[in-house]
């Protein structure tokens, strides 16, 4: 197991896990660009080394000079920024790149409900999952102190389905979701195929994370090879894709009816959810109540998407000229505009 602690010889340490989809995420990022690091599974015997991390997130990288950071978003915009123009995983167009940060930011925040769901829900995964996980984190464990930690692990998880919205009553619109995600997909993408062009971008990156957990587990994992084998395969090529040489698409070129489709999706599903969150937190109410596709929705609210939703509108705001009149044009077309550009 790699050592933690940053010995100054230029490689970055992600300490993550196999089963956390930012983790996965974050490793398959660092691998398409080629940046030198090791890959350290956290475990009981060195997580007293991470302990001062509060709250307790992975991934953790930690850098060449010994710093730290959490949150595989801003993590990928830092090595943006400290490592320019190589294999840079930001579409060039200035439009483009929202509209990846936007289908980038619905996977973590939207498309994570279906992993958590299809994790906890059904009784082979709660067996399949809790096992596999216990494995990584306790790796010295066997017999029944082993199934003892799994169910301890899927216990504690099964606990926090209400908080994240994964409750009997929302299945059905998580799992809807699930299965058209896959269908947009699979009717694009490939190993040279991805959102943005012939080349990854964070939006690819971020489904990524979700896919290849859901990828994993036995229902998901069922689902996917049933009715989306394709997505399947270019979620196996993308967990290293150091090889994979491309093109962005063309600013003023039609994007590809997968992007369009997720982007409808975020329209009609995950920005009125984000909505829905931010006008209960303002209004002094703890529950989020509303309808996708027509089917009833409710959770708790979430204080860290409402940062997401000023975040959106942030980056939107900032774009101006040219890339943001054919922004424009995608987001009212998709269902996005009104919802980003409103001022509550």
């Amino acid at each position: 197991m790699a050592n933690l602690v940053s010995d100054n010889d230029g490689r970055y340490r992600l300490i993550g896990s196999n089963g956390s989809p930012y983790s996965m995420k974050l490793r398959a990022i660092m691998r398409y660009r080629r940046l030198a690091f090791d890959w350290v599974l956290r475990t009981d015997r060195n997580r007293h080394q991470v302990a001062h991390i509060k709250p307790a997130l992975i991934p953790i990288l930690r850098y060449p000079d010994g710093g730290e950071r959490v949150d595989s978003t801003p993590i990928a915009y830092d090595l943006e920024e400290r490592h320019p123009g190589q294999r840079s995983i930001v579409p060039d167009d200035p439009g483009h790149a929202f509209l990846s940060h936007l289908i980038e930011d619905m996977a973590d925040e939207w498309c994570t409900k279906m992993m958590f769901h299809y994790r906890w829900a059904y009784a082979a995964d709660i067996d399949y999952a809790g096992l596999w996980i216990a494995d990584d984190f306790f790796p010295d464990l066997t017999g029944a102190a082993r199934a003892e930690a799994a169910r301890e692990f899927a216990d504690r998880q099964i606990g926090r389905m209400a908080l994240v919205g994964c409750t009997p009553e929302n299945a059905p619109v998580i799992e809807e979701t699930y299965r058209r995600l896959l269908r947009l997909l699979e009717g694009h993408v490939g190993l040279h195929a991805y959102l943005f062009g012939s080349r990854p971008a964070l939006a690819d990156f971020g489904l990524f994370g979700q896919l290849k957990t859901l990828a994993t587990d036995p229902t998901p994992m069922a689902i996917m090879r049933e009715t989306a084998q394709r997505t399947e395969s270019w979620v196996r090529q993308l967990d290293d894709a150091s090889g994979i040489e491309g093109e962005w698409l063309p600013a003023d070129a039609a994007l590809s009816d997968a992007t369009v489709g997720l982007l409808r999706m975020a329209g009609e599903v995950y920005l009125p959810f984000l909505a829905a969150n931010a006008a209960a937190i303002r209004g002094g109410r703890e529950g989020v109540e509303l309808k996708i596709w027509e089917r009833p929705y409710a959770q708790g609210v979430f204080r860290y998407q409402l940062k997401c939703l000023d975040d959106l509108r942030r980056r939107l705001g900032a774009l101006e000229g040219e890339p943001l009149r054919r922004t424009r044009g995608v987001l009212e077309e998709t269902g996005c505009w009104d919802i980003l550009t409103a001022t509550n």
